[in-house]
């Protein structure tokens, strides 16, 4: 095992990127920046094209509140950030086949007559998802964004925390998420840090990787 490190420093953001649950709590994203940040993590890859991620911004003080008790054990994350973001999937994500295909055309993607076919082929698709399938599908593609969202914020001069622990459904209530609908997947808070960030272990390449 090794301490964590990167080969290529291009890749820079990959290793400056750590976790921090301390922030200064002078420091305010604002909303146009919080925008800008999600945007940029938006180029992730989704199933399909079909983007099932949603995001829900906490970042006022009555919006913090509301969530409070369904944080769990992670209060200073809550307390001391600038923002709580709730990624969330979409159970209804095939319903914007049509809207996203129509979209690719419009903007001279895609040839009407293939996106005549995509829209035939992913609908026909669709049928054959089990609830269990679709989940895991969804819960893949937002985990891609949240990661995403985690090197955006590191490159706009801020750091992130992931949050797995929380009280899901009562949360989504809370934010006014339809749990029926949508899929609680993670919490990121963002801020800007209050506390040094310190190395840790990663496995080297070769303990993990084999070659066939």
């Amino acid at each position: 095992m090794e301490i964590k490190n990167i080969v290529n420093p291009a890749n820079e953001v990959m290793l400056k990127r750590s976790t921090i649950r301390k922030y200064d709590t002078s420091v305010k994203i604002s909303r146009e920046e919080m925008k800008n940040i999600l945007k940029d993590a938006m180029t992730a890859p989704s199933s399909l094209n079909l983007q099932p991620w949603r995001f829900v911004v906490i970042d006022t003080t009555e919006g913090k509140e509301k969530i409070k008790p369904y944080m769990m054990f992670n209060e200073l994350q809550w307390q001391t950030c600038s923002a709580i973001i709730a990624v969330f999937g979409d159970l209804q994500c095939f319903s914007n086949t049509e809207k996203i295909y129509s979209s690719a055309v419009e903007h001279n993607l895609l040839p009407q007559q293939k996106k005549d076919a995509m829209v035939e082929m992913i609908t026909n698709y669709s049928a054959s998802y089990t609830p269990e399938r679709l989940s895991n599908a969804i819960m893949l593609d937002c985990g891609f964004v949240a990661m995403q969202i985690m090197l955006s914020a590191k490159n706009y001069g801020y750091d992130t925390n992931p949050i797995g622990g929380y009280v899901r459904d009562e949360f989504a209530k809370a934010v006014g998420m339809d749990t029926k609908r949508y899929l609680p997947v993670i919490l990121l808070s963002i801020g800007k840090a209050d506390e040094e960030a310190h190395d840790s272990i990663r496995f080297s390449v070769d303990e993990v990787t084999e070659f066939k």
